[in-house]
């Protein structure tokens, strides 16, 4: 079973019916006990990095996540959720983030060229660069779905897979058990399916 994390900020139902869509058992709680219960963690966000971590630490899922995760449970972040998954964001100030993947969040207008739009908005085609449980049944090349306006830096060694707009900018993640996907499975077809499924059944 997989608990999504429930801290007010998140595409929550569509993750549940994504992972309805493919046989697995998924439930939207804030319940520390089923979090703990649960065999997987997913931590969704959207919207701005500090009131996302604000909310998070109000509900105390900041912690449960925290413990968790150092209990070696395989945890996704998706969007919002994994740039919450790194050291500090820089969007509009420096914010402390989990501190489970070194690096941190900056933004895309630092390196993409003059004219593209941001938010990044759309289908853009994945590279892997590292072979892991996530990925594994996809291929390079294959499109996902975007929205944001900030990316994962500084973290070289943790990036499974770029994406290119205008810049090569990370668009997968991985730290032991701790994945984070920058797109949106949920919105991102059959691929992003095949990820959640990969997430259930082979992480």
């Amino acid at each position: 079973m997989v608990a999504i994390i429930d801290y007010g900020v998140g595409n929550l139902f569509s993750l549940q019916s994504s992972f309805a869509a493919i046989g697995q058992e998924a439930v939207v709680t804030a319940d520390p006990e089923r979090i703990r219960a649960a065999d997987r963690i997913l931590l969704p966000g959207v919207g701005a990095f500090r009131d996302a971590a604000d909310k998070l630490r109000a509900s105390g899922m900041d912690a449960v996540v925290l413990r968790e995760a150092k209990r070696g449970k395989p945890l996704l972040g998706v969007c919002l959720g994994m740039q919450l998954l790194f050291d500090r964001s820089y969007e509009y100030g420096e914010h402390e983030g989990l501190g489970l993947i070194p690096g941190s969040v900056r933004p895309i207008a630092d390196v993409i060229p003059e004219g593209l739009k941001i938010p990044h908005i759309g289908w853009n085609a994945l590279t892997i660069t590292r072979e892991t449980p996530l990925l594994g049944r996809i291929q390079s090349g294959e499109h996902v779905y975007f929205v944001h306006s900030y990316y994962a830096a500084d973290c070289a060694d943790a990036v499974i897979a770029t994406t290119e707009y205008g810049a090569e900018l990370t668009a997968a993640v991985a730290s032991g058990s701790v994945y984070g996907c920058q797109f949106h499975p949920e919105k991102s077809g059959a691929t992003g399916l095949n990820i959640l499924r990969a997430f259930c059944e082979d992480v």
